[in-house]
């Protein structure tokens, strides 16, 4: 039996295509069949430069112009001379319970341009010995960390680790050759204490896969940006939107900052969500006074829940760690615009869409505002319990 699908997709076809083309290919030009069906992905010297959802009958050569951008060709060429002055960097990845996905990950850091000092894979207290087995084959550094949660995973990292970078990626992720290398020398500013990729969808086989890139993408675009304190400042009022500095699954930080502010949070683990963590310690560094910088030609590409049942879950974790990270942002920072957000914007958010959902029926956009609401819900309330407890 099929699974229910939003209406705006009961035409689409599935899997969805993915077209890499590069620049330099003789098929981008004017003469060239149009294209008609997937999501069209332009490479340049091996790295991806723009991308499109084609929705009509398009050639690759009037694509390209329309998507790819003259400063993200620039920003390439610019890396591509920078100088690599930081070497000493671990990989860490934080897993539980799934070796195959793990395997898939480790088998793309052999080709990395910049080889990491060491590999670290924190295994988060997995039912049986297949993730210790699949580290002892490749040759790296096993930790395990009963207590279960990502960010106590995460944390288990941090302390393993002893170069003065460390870089992030999850058991779900395949990296480009030049992902670490680009991550590196994204650092090239003392004030830069966490560097964050671009992230691909892996594939889009099912309707879930598909959903999830459209509206709930780890991609952040093919411009650099630096989030700094007047980004800070800007959003005050509600509170910096840092979710959109990046994704956990592609981020770097100076080793020194976990000693200066702290390790990651682990009240937005089990009870809220294991998805917020990142946004919160990028919001940490905000406050004080750190930069957090988005590097597009620090590419990795994410394989997404394929079932619409685990899309549904995670979509209710993400806004239950959403909420979850807001509380305990005003609890670090003192910043009433995390408050704001939740009592004011988000009420009159969902209302909005409430009412849109109402008339039109479910969209993809809309098809889980039950698990957002409900998620958000929760999230509020496993704070306020923890923060009552210690009260007491």
């Amino acid at each position: 039996m099929r699974e229910s699908i939003p209406s705006d997709l009961k035409d689409v076809n599935f899997p969805v295509p993915i077209h890499y083309l590069d620049l330099a290919s003789d098929h981008i030009d004017a003469a060239s069949s149009p294209l008609s069906n997937g999501l069209v992905v332009f490479l340049s010297d091996g790295l991806p430069v723009g991308q499109a959802y084609i929705e009509r009958l398009e050639t690759a050569a009037a694509l390209a112009e329309r998507v790819v951008r003259p400063d993200t060709l620039e920003h390439i060429a610019q890396v591509a001379q920078t100088p690599l002055r930081n070497r000493e960097v671990s990989i860490l990845i934080c897993t539980k319970d799934r070796p195959e996905e793990l395997r898939r990950c480790l088998a793309s850091i052999p080709e990395q341009s910049l080889r990491p000092v060491e590999i670290i894979v924190v295994d988060n207290a997995s039912a049986g010995d297949a993730t210790r087995r699949v580290v002892e084959e490749a040759g790296i550094t096993y930790v395990r960390e009963d207590r279960v949660g990502l960010d106590f995973a995460r944390n288990a990292a941090v302390r393993a680790a002893k170069t003065e970078f460390v870089a992030f990626t999850d058991d779900d992720v395949v990296l480009h050759r030049q992902w670490l290398e680009n991550l590196m020398k994204a650092f090239d500013r003392p004030e830069i204490a966490c560097v964050t990729g671009l992230v691909l969808p892996g594939e889009l086989a099912t309707p879930a896969q598909f959903i999830f890139e459209k509206h709930w993408s780890f991609g952040r675009g093919y411009l650099r940006q630096d989030f700094d304190q007047d980004f800070y400042r800007l959003h005050e009022r509600y509170g910096a939107p840092v979710w959109t500095i990046g994704a956990g699954a592609s981020q770097a930080f100076r080793r020194k900052v976990f000693d200066e502010i702290g390790l990651f949070d682990v009240r937005l683990d089990m009870g809220a969500a294991g998805c917020s963590g990142d946004s919160e310690y990028w919001n940490r560094l905000l406050h004080h006074g750190h930069v957090c910088r988005y590097e597009p030609t620090a590419v990795s590409w994410h394989f997404h829940r394929k079932d619409m049942k685990g899309l549904a879950k995670q979509i209710y974790q993400y806004m239950s760690g959403h909420i979850a990270a807001l509380l305990v942002q005003y609890q670090h920072t003192g910043n009433g615009g995390n408050l704001r957000r939740i009592l004011l914007s988000f009420p009159k958010y969902y209302a909005g869409r409430l009412r849109k959902r109402l008339r039109k029926g479910a969209t993809s956009h809309d098809f889980f505002l039950k698990q957002e609401m409900l998620g958000s819900i929760n999230g509020a309330f496993y704070v306020l319990r923890r923060w009552k407890m210690r009260a007491w």
